[in-house]
């Protein structure tokens, strides 16, 4: 699943070193990020703060929408 987040400034710089080693995310403007669960869970465990932007949508299993018309 991927999460996009948001760092700030300061948390970006030492949260990018951890990131290169950890995620083949996405970079996009003002310091957002999407990352997969394993990157967000070396930031936490940095101590790097970040706030959660929004999260991959999952979609139904076929089980789910069974008999369904689309």
């Amino acid at each position: 699943m991927k999460v996009i987040i948001h760092l700030s400034g300061e948390d970006e710089a030492k949260a990018l070193p951890i990131l290169l080693r950890h995620s083949p995310g996405m970079v996009l403007p003002r310091g957002l990020y999407v990352l997969s669960e394993g990157a967000l869970k070396a930031l936490r465990k940095a101590g790097i703060k970040f706030s959660e932007v929004s999260r991959e949508a999952v979609s139904p299993s076929l089980e789910e929408v069974a008999g369904e018309r689309v």
